[in-house]
């Protein structure tokens, strides 16, 4: 995750610099000593899948209705406003908004059962995102600390969040709400997700500007920095440290930072991913206040860079798209508001996530997840909008090798409840942590913290994704 670029400075590099570098730290770890945790790694790596999850996070809660299951035969005021479009599996429709994912059903499982019951904003996103684990801590926390912070062979962090602000400083005015997607709970605090979006010089440090003719020069200078930081392993046993620091070197080397930096995508991936346009009308801005920062211009971008990551060694990646409140009136959303910004991001960004993912030969080894805090309400108010609703909850998953197009439960007659194949939040992270880990093998993990374990194997997948 560290990046070493040449220089043309006749600028001294001082071994002050250098050592910034050579002990960066994520979660309190130096880059050398994360690589030294070899005592976990030896007795994890087996345990630990060659795979990564993708959440897309709807933030504000997503309708089901206008998306996935769009209740058509429900009276008017319940049924999508959007009408639907039919998909690829005979007999399912998605909202109208959706043409090109709908194009791509065939490569997802659309969940229509998935009911936590919750309808608060602050605990339904700490909730989903932790799977319902009783520990509170966000799922990509859990799999950090079972499988360590960060990737052994890249240094890329194992956890991430990308909000609108990691793709660049001109998204620093879109909405994005960390706190609600990032909790460890009752886990330490080192396992909150690698923010990209945080601001400072959190991305600019992992770079080092450097003369690349005197690298080697500083080989010498790593393996002899005093005061070098070590951690020990869980088993309290320490290797030898000139190996791992030089991984630290070949880590540094190696330009991990790239998956963070679209300067160098090819323009016509980056054009179809690509949704700057779809920023909400000059109408609705005026008179909505929110208008301005509820918008997905940034989300094709968030989308890019999560398959990179994923590419460079981050097994979980959390993505968030803001302004699904849609309850209508003087500040918020009318559901015609949001969706006509929000539906098309989402079908374009997310339709050429798949489709890159698919041309990378990686689909196997990618699972997005699509879902937000709840649903919303059957009916639509007074004010043009739809309430929050934790009685059904849009949920979809696609690909990752797992058995796609496939609709798993169904909602009644108006969409409000599971009629069918109730799925819970426990059952869902279950489903996550089956596809990350092979459980038979972190059962015999003596490294892992039984509370941890206890978290990962709890709970029963989603019979119909993983048996």
């Amino acid at each position: 995750m560290l990046r070493i670029e040449s220089s043309n400075s006749t600028q001294r590099s001082g071994r002050r610099d250098f050592l910034q570098v050579g002990t960066a730290a994520i979660g309190g770890l130096t880059l050398a000593s994360m690589l030294a945790v070899r005592g976990q790694a030896a007795t994890i790596k087996d345990a630990v899948r060659d795979r990564s999850i993708v959440i897309l996070n709807l933030q504000g809660g997503p309708t089901q209705y206008e998306t996935f299951d769009p209740n058509m035969a429900a009276p008017a005021e319940i049924r999508s406003i959007t009408g639907e479009t039919p998909t690829a599996l005979p007999g399912v429709t998605f909202g109208g908004g959706l043409p090109q994912l709908a194009r791509l059903a065939d490569r997802m499982a659309i969940v229509r059962s998935y009911r936590h019951g919750i309808s608060s904003h602050g605990t339904a996103a700490h909730h989903v995102m932790a799977g319902g684990n009783p520990s509170g801590a966000m799922m990509g926390a859990v799999y950090a600390n079972a499988a360590g912070l960060s990737d052994p062979l890249s240094g890329m962090p194992r956890n991430v969040l990308v909000t609108a602000a990691a793709a660049g400083e001109q998204f620093n005015h879109v909405y994005k709400s960390v706190s609600r997607v990032s909790q460890t709970g009752s886990l330490s605090a080192n396992y909150k997700p690698f923010d990209l979006g945080a601001g400072g010089d959190l991305v600019e440090n992992m770079r080092l500007k450097l003369d690349r003719r005197r690298l080697d020069d500083r080989r010498e200078l790593l393996s002899s920095l005093d005061g070098l930081k070590r951690k020990l392993d869980r088993t309290g046993q320490l290797e030898g440290a000139s190996t791992f620091e030089q991984q630290a070197f070949d880590v540094l080397t190696r330009g991990v930072s790239d998956a963070f930096d679209l300067s160098s995508v090819e323009p016509a991936l980056l054009e179809r991913y690509e949704t700057g346009m779809f920023e909400p009308s000059a109408s609705v801005k005026k008179r909505n206040e929110y208008a301005t920062q509820f918008t997905p211009v940034a989300l094709g971008r968030q989308m890019l860079m999560a398959r990179r990551l994923c590419e460079s060694g981050c097994g979980f990646v959390t993505v968030t798209c803001g302004g699904w409140d849609m309850h209508g009136g003087g500040k918020e959303f009318t559901m015609r508001d949001g969706l006509d910004s929000l539906t098309p991001a989402v079908d374009k960004a997310v339709s050429a996530f798949i489709e890159d993912v698919e041309a990378r030969g990686l689909s196997e080894k990618i699972l997005l997840v699509i879902t937000g805090e709840f649903g919303r309400t059957p009916q639509i108010n007074k004010n043009g909008g739809r309430d929050h609703w934790g009685n059904l909850c849009p949920i979809v998953f696609v690909g990752g090798g797992l058995p796609m197009g496939q609709v798993i439960g169904q909602s009644d007659k108006t969409g409000a409840e599971p009629s069918s194949d109730p799925i819970s939040s426990s059952n869902v992270m279950s489903t996550i942590m089956h596809y990350l880990f092979d459980i038979g093998e972190l059962r015999l993990v003596s490294g892992v913290p039984r509370e941890v374990e206890s978290l990962i194997t709890a709970s029963a997948p989603i019979p119909q994704l993983i048996e």
